[in-house]
């Protein structure tokens, strides 16, 4: 069980209370509710200066809240949400990708649902995982008591439920799959508040992790919300910000809930997103350069807010000094009175004085700190790739572009030649963070196969390690992608010795349809065409086979069979395991869909 200590800021928080009226016992543990939305920019917000969005409710918390203005994560999505769990550095976590076995979070990582579940909360995580959805990988298995998620990094990824599309969807709730009425953001945050109440009642504190998939491609709002929108700029742009417009519509009815409760006082509200913006650079950009993806500050400096009454953190005010997603963990267990798990160091460090207006990097009293953040997307981390190296002043990018962000925010003009000393100490700062990383780069995840905590296994092509991208929504899987480079195998980890019954599909086992089959196209929902709208193509497989490590096992595949079954026994360990089907004309096929049950 992790302590809890009391801190000064009880104290505080005590007097803020009784400020507003209100007693607060001062061992009374803060409640948490953290939502982070997905590629939502900084520009993506009215308070920041969009001059088209709308966002009323995110501009009350704004003006209400303590804002971190020069915040930065990862320019996309798991790993920025593999740092902000775990307070370590991306590339240390193992989760430098969104696919191809490289979003799952590494096994002995401490995350922030664990630290709190060890504390004494009730943990909940409702939305966007996207950091592995098998055991040991999942949220379920990695300190949070309720979950309910989708699959893979977005509603109709390949690990997603099949045919889910943003409205009307099945999830995973607990691990079970739950068919639910109406559109996604509005379920996530309907369980939350659901979750909520139930620890209200139950007199227990409470973290809620609500990670909305939206506003991330493909581009599928409410109509209600996208049309104030859509008319002018089309459906892309219109359904992203009618996407946000649903998020604003969702923060809004929690913050009046969380009030009715008599919970809003003493609750850190933080709200924060994963990447620069997806689809909203052309309207409004906050005068950045770059988007989702890219080593400049449009593609990793996004907003985050934090609101605690109880705890002195209102008023609307600005913390100026840098910090970054690896700074979240340690400092929300710092403000809740936690003491860090043992033997875990966290490449964060606390702003609590920052926000509490206690330290100042013009005074000495905070340093001038350098942080680095890349964009890999690659099977193993490549140097200086696509890499930002920051203070509070300076932009080292890529290793040879230097900017002065104060000077210049839209980075248009390199001084490197100008700052030999700059350059020299970022690169040195970079070299170091590099040395020190690189080791674990060869600690890769492997899913366990045999497991009490999952068996069977349900195994998809989104985890293929492949050169290229592999079929990680549902769109590719329709239509078959067969391109051998993007077909890969799976690291797993057999963890008892014995029989096992290996079952290739084609497609999942909800579709249940045969291999030879084609499939129509899905119903469309509002917005983009989404991924279920691809036909189903066929495959004409002639014969099924499956290499786990050193033991093959195959078999014919009989006209209109909806899978093949394969028996093998196998010896524990770490391993490869490839399934491929092999169709009539010689052409091979990855199984998309593999279970795997110990006997």
């Amino acid at each position: 069980m992790i302590k809890r200590t009391k801190t000064p800021l009880a104290v505080i928080a005590v007097v803020a209370a009784l400020v507003a009226g209100r007693s607060v016992a001062d061992d009374e543990p803060p409640n948490v509710v953290l939502v982070i939305t997905d590629d939502q920019g900084y520009g993506d917000l009215s308070c920041h200066g969009n001059p088209v969005l709308k966002t009323p409710n995110l501009d009350r918390l704004y003006d209400e809240s303590v804002r971190l203005v020069d915040y930065h994560v990862a320019p996309t999505c798991s790993p920025t949400r593999a740092a902000l769990v775990t307070g370590h550095w991306t590339n240390r976590t193992g989760v430098w990708h969104t696919s191809g076995g490289r979003s799952l979070l590494l096994e002995g990582e401490v995350t922030i649902g664990r630290i709190f579940h060890d504390a004494g909360y009730a943990t909940g995580m409702f939305g966007k995982w996207h950091m592995g959805d098998n055991y040991p990988f999942r949220p379920e298995d990695r300190g949070f008591s309720e979950v309910m998620r989708h699959g893979g990094g977005g509603v109709g990824q390949t690990p997603d439920f099949w045919d889910n599309s943003y409205f009307d969807g099945t999830y995973f709730h607990n691990s079970v799959p739950e068919p639910v009425t109406g559109y996604c953001t509005d379920v996530w945050f309907d369980y939350a508040r659901r979750f909520i109440k139930a620890q209200k009642e139950a007199g227990r504190p409470f973290l809620a992790y609500i990670s909305t998939n939206a506003p991330h491609w493909p581009m599928h709002s409410p109509p209600e919300f996208a049309a104030p929108y859509e008319e002018r700029f089309g459906t892309r742009v219109g359904h992203f910000f009618g996407m946000i417009a649903n998020i604003d519509h969702n923060v809004g009815r929690l913050r009046a809930f969380l009030a009715r409760e008599g919970l809003a006082h003493n609750t850190i509200l933080i709200f924060t997103s994963d990447n620069g913006t997806g689809a909203g650079e052309k309207v409004f950009n906050a005068g950045m350069r770059g988007r989702k993806q890219s080593e400049y500050d449009g593609g990793h400096r996004v907003p985050l807010f934090v609101h605690w009454p109880a705890g002195g953190l209102v008023g609307g005010r600005d913390v100026e000094p840098i910090t970054a997603h690896i700074d979240v963990l340690p400092t929300l267990i710092d403000l809740a009175g936690i003491a860090p798990p043992k033997g875990v160091v966290f490449d964060g460090r606390s702003i609590r004085p920052l926000l509490e207006s206690r330290a100042n990097p013009d005074d000495g009293s905070w340093p001038d700190r350098i942080l680095v953040t890349d964009s890999q997307r690659v099977v193993d981390p490549i140097k200086w790739r696509r890499s930002a190296v920051m203070t509070n002043r300076w932009r080292l990018v890529n290793g040879t572009e230097l900017y002065d962000i104060k000077q210049d925010p839209a980075q248009q003009n390199d001084v490197a030649g100008t700052q030999p000393n700059v350059v020299a100490r970022l690169k040195a700062f970079y070299e170091a963070w590099w040395a020190e990383l690189k080791p674990t780069f060869q600690r890769i995840p492997a899913i366990y196969l045999g497991h009490e905590g999952e068996n069977p296994v349900r195994l998809t092509s989104h985890d293929w390690i492949a050169t290229k991208s592999t079929p990680w929504n549902q769109s590719l899987v329709r239509q078959a992608l067969d391109d051998p480079s993007a077909t890969g195998y799976w690291n797993v980890n057999v963890t008892a010795a014995g029989g096992y019954e290996i079952r290739l599909r084609r497609w999942p086992e909800e579709a249940d349809t045969a291999i030879d089959a084609q499939l129509p196209p899905g119903t469309d929902v509002p917005g983009e065409s989404p991924f279920r709208a691809s036909p189903g193509k066929a495959v004409q497989a002639v014969n099924a086979s499956v290499r786990i490590g050193d033991v093959t096992a195959e078999a014919p595949v009989e006209p209109g069979a909806k899978q093949v079954t394969l028996q093998m026994t196998l010896p524990a360990g770490k391993s490869r395991m490839r399934a491929t089907f092999t169709t009539g004309d010689g052409g091979t096929v990855g199984a998309y869909y593999a279970y795997v049950r110990k006997q």
